[in-house]
């Protein structure tokens, strides 16, 4: 492993040459030096072309399907900082994170069913709610 590969776990990390940085002037306030200096940073990384496995990459659309680009590229803007390094190191941060919370596969959902108890109180409710609103109801005049 390089020293600029991102360390996601263990067993997966993302070599330096699968992603891009490029430095971009930060909007918001600053002062003069935010109009000299490019510190924020524009991670840019292709989910289809990396070298995660398929069903990470697939797990990874499913989840960030919205933040991908047509193209399905990744852009993480980092901007919070005052400098390059700070700001590339939360990038490359966001970046793990991201991925490290679609490596596990979602654990599978046993279907159970509801207990009598708990019907008989939905049931109740239900009825209540019912008498609550025939309540309402317009009340027709005897003559």
């Amino acid at each position: 492993m390089k020293e600029n590969d991102i360390i996601v776990s263990n067993s997966v990390s993302i070599p330096h040459w699968e992603y891009s940085e490029q430095f971009v002037r930060a909007s918001g306030p600053g002062g003069q030096n935010v109009n000299k200096v490019s510190t924020a940073v524009q991670l840019r990384w292709f989910v289809e072309t990396s070298t995660l496995p398929a069903a990470v990459k697939a797990r990874f659309k499913k989840k960030y399907g919205a933040r991908l680009t047509r193209s399905g590229e990744l852009v993480i803007e980092a901007n919070a900082h005052r400098t390059q390094a700070l700001n590339r190191v939360a990038a490359r941060q966001r970046l793990a994170e991201m991925l490290r919370s679609v490596l596990q596969p979602p654990k599978r959902r046993i279907a159970t069913r509801p207990t009598l108890g708990s019907i008989r109180r939905r049931l109740d409710a239900k009825k209540q709610r019912s008498q609550i609103k025939a309540l309402r109801e317009k009340v027709e005049k005897d003559s």
